[in-house]
């Protein structure tokens, strides 16, 4: 079944848990996101950013979308980090059901301005559309982007920016970054702030960055109020830890053979991450 953001992170909010959102940016990805969630019952968000969708191809989503139809579990398709109109269009062609547009490093008014933009355009098609204030760091080549200094979401602002752009969903900075942490950096999530800003948000609340973060401050942080979490450099460094570690001792070059023991193992951090944002067997609820 596939649904768009807000119906997915509608029910999660209500229900008091966050939904999984995974960078799969190919097939060997997609299966092992979308397997697990079906082995166990559970909602997933499978989602592309910009340099991942161009790398698939428009007509990958062809097969991605019609693999999500066709499942008996709760599936989103949605754009990670759209800096540009052009880019939500693209994606909104190729099916995906929900959108982010990401103006946090512009001036308020101006992501507010861009971000009404595409809301409108995006609900005229049933497609929804997750926003951001506040700029989260980046400590390694990603294709998400980020600061080098966190630009913490000001709990004022999230009022007056939903109700101006109508966005379905808000992502916000509170501590974390995208990419793995470099040795010796330990994040520490601001939970208090979390709870500030979950006081007056009126829509689900997004965290990106979510890989390489302590267990217990995800943990806490999804029953204080995320329902979305993102999760990309934790799944990609297992699959190719897993691929080096199969060619380097087998010397093995056959995709089937390399690439099929390398999603079971990617299956594993999959499940361990639904397990920590309480999402686990809750795809009975749509």
């Amino acid at each position: 079944m596939l649904y768009n953001l807000k119906e997915m992170l509608t029910v999660a909010k209500l229900n008091h848990f966050a939904v999984g959102a995974f960078n799969t940016s190919d097939l060997a990805l997609v299966r092992a996101v979308v397997e697990q969630a079906e082995a166990t019952n559970t909602p997933a968000i499978l989602q592309f950013a910009p340099g991942e969708f161009k790398y698939a191809t428009p007509h990958f989503f062809q097969y991605v979308t019609q693999r999500l139809k066709d499942s008996k579990v709760a599936f989103a398709l949605h754009l990670d980090h759209g800096k540009t109109m052009e880019e939500c269009v693209e994606a909104i062609r190729a099916g995906f059901t929900s959108v982010m547009y990401d103006g946090s490093l512009l001036e308020l008014a101006k992501n507010k301005r861009h971000t009404k933009e595409i809301v409108d355009f995006a609900h005229w098609l049933g497609v929804s559309v997750e926003a951001e204030i506040g700029t989260i760091g980046q400590v390694s080549g990603s294709d998400e982007g980020g600061v080098t200094d966190v630009t913490y979401t000001n709990p004022e602002e999230v009022v007056d920016f939903v109700g101006a752009t109508g966005c379905d969903a808000l992502a916000i900075a509170i501590g974390t970054a995208h990419g793995i942490y470099p040795k010796g950096l330990k994040p520490k999530l601001q939970l208090e702030l979390l709870a500030e800003i979950n006081k007056v948000a009126t829509v689900p609340l997004v965290l990106h960055g979510g890989s390489d973060n302590p267990d217990e401050e995800i943990r806490q942080a999804c029953e204080i109020g995320i329902q979305k979490v993102n999760i990309s450099s934790d799944i990609k460094q297992v699959f190719f830890a897993k691929v080096h570690e199969i060619y380097t001792n087998t010397g093995n070059f056959m995709p089937p053979q390399v690439f099929n023991p390398t999603i079971e193992t990617v299956k594993f951090t999959v499940q361990e991450k639904m397990d920590l944002f309480g999402a686990t067997g809750k795809s009975y609820l749509w």
